[in-house]
């Protein structure tokens, strides 16, 4: 069911394994909406993606992410789920789906270093993030 307080953003991932920056996409967001001090809570409701923070300044961090997730949980490992991507299920379960965020003066608040990442682990797809956003009570 479409709740018209949620807002639904579209991502179309390009990999099996993906780390996509979705964060100026996010405050672009808040900022149309005027959504000035409050909480945001962004979702994944795919299986084999999650929703994650971490470090946006140096393109390793995303490699070595998904390096290490491939080598923990490699994609053939004998799986007793048959559609071959058992793999992309645990990764998204580890990473979550899910994360909080502050928001005040119509942005998130954010780490110097951070940004907001879709973490696909069975693309290509079509995918999407929703976002509910809960104001601050005055």
């Amino acid at each position: 069911m479409y709740n018209k307080d949620m807002h639904k953003i579209k991502i179309s991932t390009s990999c099996r394994e993906e780390i996509i920056d979705i964060t100026l996409l996010i405050n672009n967001y808040l900022k149309k909406e005027k959504l000035i001090s409050g909480v945001l809570l962004i979702y994944s409701p795919h299986t084999t993606a999650g929703i994650s923070v971490n470090e946006n300044a140096d393109p390793d961090v995303k490699r070595d992410i998904n390096y290490f997730l491939k080598k923990t949980v490699p994609q053939n490992f004998g799986f007793a789920h048959n559609e071959n991507n058992a793999d992309a299920h645990i990764k998204g379960a580890l990473v979550g789906f899910s994360q909080n965020f502050i928001v005040e003066d119509n942005t998130l608040q954010l780490g110097t270093w951070q940004g907001i990442f879709f973490m696909e682990f069975d693309g290509p797809r079509n995918r999407e993030v929703w976002l509910k956003f809960t104001p601050h009570a005055h």
